[in-house]
């Protein structure tokens, strides 16, 4: 390689298409690694819906035998009681399952350091061509 001070035009336009084709390739890697990690998110997100739908079915019929009998005990008509437990169950589970729907939103899943980044190379490769 010749010394800094008297390298050509030829010898610059090279080394900048290297390093352009440098930033691509680290560019993509990037991506490839948020990519990654926002399917694990989605994984987890799965998982709490999951979790939520698995917990409603057993909890809306243990919560309205048990609920409803001790409402019936304490005064009111069977259908209110039961109204009232399943209500709650219900909650319960939209909570669970909202959570879960929350963290599969695209602002959540947005690749947000890579286009931090493609931003800053656009920024530098606009430089460079100045």
């Amino acid at each position: 390689m010749t010394p800094p001070n008297n390298r050509s035009i030829p010898d610059l336009v090279g080394d900048a298409f290297t390093q352009f084709a440098k930033l691509v390739s680290n560019e993509f890697e990037l991506a490839r690694a948020e990519i990654s990690d926002k399917f694990g998110q989605i994984g987890r997100a799965v998982a709490l819906i999951g979790a939520g739908a698995v917990i409603l079915i057993p909890g809306l019929v243990v919560l309205l035998m048990a609920g409803a009998a001790a409402l019936v005990e304490h005064g009111f008509s069977s259908s209110i009681a039961y109204l009232i437990v399943g209500g709650c169950t219900t909650g319960l589970a939209a909570l669970l399952i909202g959570f879960g729907a929350n963290r599969l939103s695209p602002e959540a899943l947005k690749p947000e350091m890579t286009i931090e980044q493609l931003q800053r190379d656009k920024e530098a490769a606009g430089e460079m061509i100045r």
